[in-house]
This record gives C-alpha cells, structure tokens and sequence, in this order.
C-alpha cells in the first residue's frame, strides 16, 4: 500500500468569520492510500483553535510511513487500532489517514461504505448551509445568493438578536445558531427565549468548552436545544455530555475519523443524545466521509464544498440541502 500526502490551499468564495476568527483560505492535506488498481482518499484541514497545521500533519504522517504502507489486508478498525498510538497526538492527521483506508477498504469490497455498513439512507437528513458573521446586509446577500432550506448562522457579537430578527424577515427557512464559546451563561439562557421565538431550532456550543459548571445550567434552564461542538472532541467525551447538552456535533477530524466517529454515535444514542455531524472548511474529499454516516444523524452541517470557490475533487454533490452519493464504490471521491 502506498501513502501519498498532497497539501492543498482552499479559497473561499467570502471571507469567513465566527466569534474567534476569520480566514479567506483553508490550508488542508489530503492523504490518498493506493493499493494496486484502487486508491482511497481522505482529508484534513488545518485549526489554530487545535493547534493544528499542515506541516505537522504531514510530518506525523511521514514519521509512519513504514507501518502504514506495510498495512492495507487489516479492517479499518483494527487498522486504526493499530495507528492511534503513533498519532494520538494529532488526531487530524489520523482522520484523514482513517478516512482514507476506510474509503480504499470500501471500493476494494466492491461497496460504497454505507453498503458496507449495511445503512438506509432513505432517511438521511438535510445539511444546513453556514452563513458567518459580517454585517447584516452581507449574511442576508449570502442567503439570497443560496436559496436553503436550513441555515446555521454564526453569532457571537454584540447585535446577536437583531441579526437573527433581519435575517428573519428574508427567510422562512430553519435557522441554527452557533455562537463558537462566545457567550455567557445568562447570555445563553436569555438569547434562547428571544430565539426560540424566531424560529431557531437549536443552539450550538454557547459557552467556552470546559465551562461544565455553565453548561449544566444551560441545559436545564434553555428554552432551545444545546448541541456540544467543542466540548465534544473525542470518544471518552460523549459520556461527558450526557445531562450537559442535549445532543453532541461529532467532527471526525477532531475526533481521529470515521471509525472512532461511528462509535461515538453509538454511544451518544445509548445515552439519548441528539446526533449530529459537522465539517471544518472541508473540499468534497473530507465532505463525502460525512456523507456515508449521514444515516445514523438527527443533524448535519456539510456544507464545506459551497463555501468554496473552487474545489478539488468530485464526490458527493449538495442541492437545497439534499445530499446525492457520486457513483463509485467506498467514499466515490476523485482528485481532479
């Protein structure tokens, strides 16, 4: 099996801000596994927030080439099983490499991973659309721009309420609101009073991670749903959230991919929790793994590829929301 890591600058079509940052380009590494006539793919991006950049991932990566290209007969569990402890570090380089074996393990069985997972996806939920903070007559240009049927809104300002009543009188459309750990604990408790009654379905990591203390509080006084995002990063996580948030936004590149992601899942049903998947600023690569989990999800935001102003491989394609699966078997996934 041969490893190949190819880091890739994506451009945005706007500058993107949330309450901590803003970026116009989204440095990324895509790993393509190739055994013979076949080739899986998967992708990581990089994340100050975690620490996170392009050179240490390919770096780790590269400190494993021997294990990984002597690899490739292994299931993807054992696989991941077997890497986790040279990569436990930087679980974004190990999503990316996860995600990739599961995609060449997939298109070697002659399935698409859903198949092989033996999902329905009659059932698959919409994915909302990101629109991020800017002032009010730019986010209501970028609803106009694309028309869909979810919006997950960014706040975090000093106007929260005033953007959600404008964005309002442009759009019937479900809007969520994630505010990245840029509010206050009565902050949160008041702005879900105000925004259930616009027609908010659900608010996303309000408070700063590791204010447990602060979530429990939120939990028992919203008026909304609380989804856990950056208070939920790895497996040992979810069980945390239980009692703290109503449901958890699994990323797989912060959690290590798509085998530690299932499980999560798992484990979030168990404990009654609403599942939901997210993506950083993704290509289609990292966006068409989401896809295939896409049965097991109450929510999902992937919406990586329409934030893009141009992208780098073909896969799985988005119309007002609904998720189409490209035609080939594991992820479907080809580099341009």
């Amino acid at each position: 099996m041969e490893l190949i890591l190819k880091a890739y600058d994506l451009k945005l079509k706007h500058t993107f801000t949330i309450s901590r940052k803003s970026i116009d380009v989204q440095p990324c590494v895509i790993v393509t596994l190739r055994d013979g006539k076949f080739a899986g793919f998967g992708e990581a991006s990089s994340n100050p927030y975690y620490n996170i950049t392009v050179p240490m991932m390919i770096a780790d990566l590269e400190k494993i080439r021997s294990i990984i290209e002597s690899s490739g007969t292994e299931t993807p569990e054992v696989f991941w099983t077997k890497i986790f402890p040279y990569l436990k570090d930087n679980l974004f380089a190990l999503c990316a490499l996860d995600n990739a074996y599961n995609d060449l393990y997939a298109r070697k069985k002659g399935k698409k991973l859903y198949e092989l997972w033996g999902y329905t996806t009659e059932k698959n939920p919409l994915t909302d659309y990101t629109i991020g903070i800017a002032p009010i007559e730019k986010m209501v240009a970028k609803m106009e721009e694309l028309p869909w049927p979810i919006y997950k809104i960014k706040l975090g300002t000093q106007e929260d309420i005033a953007i959600v009543k404008a964005l309002r009188q442009h759009s019937n459309a479900i809007f969520r609101i994630d505010a990245n750990c840029g509010w206050g604990i009565d902050e949160t408790i008041r702005n879900s009073i105000e925004l259930k009654k616009l027609g908010v379905e659900f608010l996303e990591q309000p408070l700063k991670a590791d204010d447990w203390d602060g979530h429990k509080k939120v939990f028992k006084h919203s008026a909304l749903p609380i989804i856990a995002d950056e208070s939920c990063i790895k497996e040992e996580d979810v069980a945390k959230c239980f009692q703290h948030f109503h449901g958890v936004n699994i990323k797989l590149a912060k959690c290590g991919g798509i085998t530690p992601g299932r499980r999560m899942i798992q484990e979030a049903k168990h404990l009654g929790l609403r599942t939901m998947a997210g993506c950083m600023t993704e290509s289609t690569v990292g966006i068409s793994a989401i896809a295939h989990i896409l049965p097991e999800l109450d929510y999902v935001d992937m919406d990586g590829p329409l934030l893009l102003s141009e992208d780098i491989a073909s896969g799985v394609t988005m119309e007002f929301g609904k998720i189409s699966y490209a035609e080939g078997n594991g992820t479907g996934v080809h580099l341009f």
